[in-house]
């Protein structure tokens, strides 16, 4: 597949890649524990949130099996 073949937003016409089990198990465990060491109350509230989203996207990660963000950085397409 050439350069010009390819789409022009490859982007939005690519699926979420999967994970594997490891990737998965090893999401949903750093997921839980990080959102758990920010629901706790800290004087930096910002910090708090921060750890609470990343740590909830991890678990959902995990849970799902599917990472957009892996997509967009790794081409696994044969070119």
């Amino acid at each position: 597949m050439s350069l010009a073949d390819r789409p022009a937003y490859p982007i939005r016409n690519r699926a979420p890649a999967p994970l594997s089990f490891a990737e998965r198990a090893i999401s949903v465990a750093a997921g839980l524990g990080l959102a758990a060491v920010g629901a706790r109350p800290r004087p930096n509230m910002a910090l708090s949130v921060l750890a609470l989203a990343a740590g909830s996207y991890l678990a959902w990660r995990g849970a799902t099996g599917r990472d957009p963000i892996k997509s967009v950085l790794v081409d696994d397409r044969s070119a």
